[in-house]
């Protein structure tokens, strides 16, 4: 009688979770409805639970692909015997002048010698494309992190192929790099689950993680627990001449005060709505995710 009791409960805890799921599933699919633009959604539970929005497509990561090169960064560094603190000379003809870049506007000199964990802030929290480009350049280039992100991360429907400046040079190699939203909410999932070997450089990682300064209208917007851990990448397109966004993303990783955590990611692309609708968009998203992790 007792083992019939165990499974009964059992069933209905597994019918009631799938309840909650679908009716998450129902409330983002009600926030993305009308909007000119394509929306995907993927979240991942604490317990491993997911739900996904329009994730049988493939999305632009733009520098959302700065998260994947951090984490293989973090390996070469480790296999190299290499702290953070290591210094590289950074050239005049690597801080490319057409490109968004905080790091080159901080080096008026055009030379300097800074350390691989300064590149790692500006490339992570400001998302400087010349700083991930020194960075590709140092590490094998995004050959190097897809293979590792593919092999040792367990993410397989994604690629990276291209640098920041083979993008500015070529735009439609924007789309080059891809993920599905599931594939990129695995990947920051995977950076707290013990995928990756545990090293004082992936440490850094997850730390400048936490501390990004992009986004932050899109997925911390919509947390409503200032004691929450988010450790997250944007990623942003530039709008062409008809008014089209390519791609406005933001992944997330968050951990509440109370040890529970999820991740999130939200890719629109090609979107017509303006920049700070698609910025509406994605911290309303977050909202109602935070809202069902906090209600379950």
């Amino acid at each position: 009688m007792r083992i019939i009791l165990l499974v009964m409960s059992i069933i209905a805890a597994a019918y009631a979770v799938a309840a909650d799921s679908h009716a998450l599933k129902q409330r983002l699919n009600d926030a993305i409805n009308g909007l000119n633009a394509t929306v995907g959604i993927a979240v991942i539970t604490g317990n491993g639970d997911t739900v996904t929005i329009n994730n049988e497509q493939h999305y632009p990561l733009m520098s959302v692909m700065k998260l994947h090169q951090a984490i293989y960064l973090a390996h070469f560094l480790h296999h190299n015997g290499w702290s953070i603190d290591h210094y590289i000379k950074v050239e005049k003809n690597d801080l490319k002048p057409d490109t968004y870049s905080p790091l080159r506007d901080s080096i008026p000199e055009g030379t300097a010698s800074i350390t691989i964990g300064e590149l790692l802030r500006y490339s992570l929290q400001l998302s400087d494309n010349n700083a991930c480009d020194i960075l590709f350049n140092l590490s094998g280039g995004p050959i190097a992190t897809d293979s590792y992100i593919r092999n040792y991360g367990k993410i397989h429907d994604f690629a990276i192929t291209a640098t920041e400046d083979d993008m500015h040079r070529d735009t439609a190699l924007c789309r080059a790099n891809y993920t599905t939203p599931l594939e990129a909410a695995r990947l920051i999932d995977r950076l707290q689950d013990g995928a990756f070997a545990d090293t004082p450089q992936l440490q850094f990682v997850r730390n400048t993680l936490a501390g990004c300064h992009t986004g932050t209208e899109r997925i911390p917007k919509g947390i409503d627990c200032e004691a929450a851990i988010i450790m997250h990448k944007t990623g942003t397109s530039d709008c062409d001449t008809n008014g089209k966004w390519t791609a406005i993303n933001d992944v997330a990783h968050v951990k509440m005060p109370d040890g529970r955590s999820y991740a999130l990611a939200v890719f629109i692309k090609n979107s017509y709505e303006s920049y700070a609708e698609n910025e509406r968009t994605i911290a309303l998203i977050s909202s109602i995710v935070f809202d069902y992790i906090v209600g379950n």
